[in-house]
């Protein structure tokens, strides 16, 4: 069911990129900023992970020196048949996880140290599982494949924003002209909508990650354990996160009211936890 609705996702919008591309440009001016965010989004698909991992200063560690996480890493790499990932750590305190890399040959895995003191074994791997998870789900192509999208469309309304600007009508290449109306309303909702359908792709794979997760070690009472002690921890002490990257993270960096939860990467722990309970029943 995740899987549809990703997919129903990215169908809308893509169908959203054709007709504002179409409104503002013609399809010369689609296929121009779809190209221009294609290109910023595949190097970042291929050096995002070096780039995060230097953002939080994770170091890399090997069985010697974390031989508890290799054990755990190692076992449910061999249960998913891929090949182990880098392992890394985080020097803070904040309780937090999360798995980068554009392939299961490429994945690496970090941790803080402050998960690996708050959680016991059976928690940690529960967490552990959900990240491999999304190494598994090809989470970071998808994720990937969105933010073109989702550039894409920015880049469209930017455009738009430009000929509204200078008197034109769109420069569309049927020479029809546009209605400035509806480049308004474009260029102020199209963004809007494209970031909702971007977050909302982020909500349902991390919905996803949780059942894998929970499929391959064969039960999801340990990561709705891990899920209830991050919950409150993450409140005392929240990982000082990039906004950028704050949709890599097992628990989301942010707090945030009932009414952000649109504007979240994450979807709500109660309801990940209630999930988990009821996959367990």
């Amino acid at each position: 069911m995740n899987g549809l609705k990703t997919a129903v996702l990215l169908g809308l919008m893509t169908a959203l990129v054709l007709g504002i591309g179409n409104l503002v440009g013609g399809r010369q001016g689609m296929m121009f900023a779809f190209v221009i965010a294609a290109i910023m989004n595949f190097v970042s698909y291929w050096f995002s992970d070096k780039i995060v991992l230097a953002v939080y200063r994770a170091r890399p560690v090997d069985q010697l020196q974390a031989p508890d996480l290799y054990s755990i890493v190692q076992g449910l790499a061999q249960r998913m048949h891929m090949p182990m990932p880098k392992l890394y750590v985080i020097p803070t305190d904040a309780p937090n996880a999360f798995a980068t890399g554009r392939s299961p040959e490429h994945a690496a895995v970090a941790v803080t140290e402050g998960i690996m003191r708050l959680l016991n074994r059976e928690e940690l791997e529960g967490v552990l599982a959900h990240e491999l998870s999304h190494v598994s789900n090809r989470d970071i192509l998808i994720s990937s494949v969105a933010a073109t999208l989702a550039g894409a469309i920015m880049m469209i309304a930017r455009i738009a924003q430009f000929s509204m600007f200078f008197g034109g009508g769109g420069g569309r290449d049927d020479n029809r002209g546009g209605n400035p109306i509806s480049l308004l309303l474009m260029a102020i909702l199209a963004p809007i909508a494209a970031m909702l359908i971007q977050l909302a792709i982020s909500r349902s794979r991390e919905y996803a990650a949780d059942e894998t997760g929970a499929r391959v070690i064969g039960h999801s009472a340990g990561l709705a354990s891990a899920l209830e002690k991050l919950q409150s921890a993450s409140k005392r002490m929240p990982i000082q996160a990039d906004p950028a990257t704050a949709h890599l993270f097992i628990v989301k960096p942010f707090t945030g009211s009932t009414l952000l939860e649109l504007f979240s990467t994450h979807p709500p722990l109660e309801k990940r936890i209630e999930r988990l309970r009821r996959l367990a029943a």
